[in-house]
């Protein structure tokens, strides 16, 4: 007799989305955001960037950032649009528990202006809860995306 057994947290998939209006136009709201290698001047979690292959928006770009308490995120470009005022990147290592980490963020333009998209799927590593690690994430997005609000008035 077969038994079941379930799989553990790293295989399972979870996705975090956070959102923010803006009455700024989106072509305004992306120059704020576009440039992979400079988060740090919109997200107040971030020291700095330190970009260690290619040129901060090119597919295939490698940064390091790194949180004002130390913590360093290496993370790589995979889509970068203009044109849809969006990019999608991936973390290669982290301190964060997740693994297989792709997000994106897009910029949309709505009837009072413009909404930021921060949207993202990963798996959760071994010994953290699926709750905890949704939590962190939307955490960091809506630090970034209340800043960037801030921001843009």
């Amino acid at each position: 007799m077969a038994c079941a057994v379930a799989a553990p947290a790293a295989e399972r998939a979870v996705s975090v989305v956070e959102t923010v209006q803006l009455a700024t136009s989106p072509a305004r709201t992306w120059g704020a955001i576009k440039d992979f290698a400079g988060w740090q001047s919109w997200h107040p979690a971030f020291a700095s960037t330190q970009v260690v292959q290619g040129d901060g928006h090119s597919i295939g770009t490698v940064r390091v950032l790194t949180t004002k308490d130390g913590g360093k995120f290496t993370e790589e470009l995979v889509a970068f649009d203009p044109a849809s005022r969006s990019y999608q990147y991936r973390i290669i290592e982290s301190p964060a528990p997740v693994v297989d980490y792709v997000s994106t963020i897009q910029v949309k333009e709505t009837k009072a202006g413009s909404a930021v998209v921060w949207s993202s799927s990963f798996n959760v590593k071994a010994g953290t809860s699926e709750a905890d690690a949704k939590q962190l994430i939307s955490g960091v997005y809506r630090a970034g995306l209340d800043n960037l609000a801030s921001m843009m008035k």
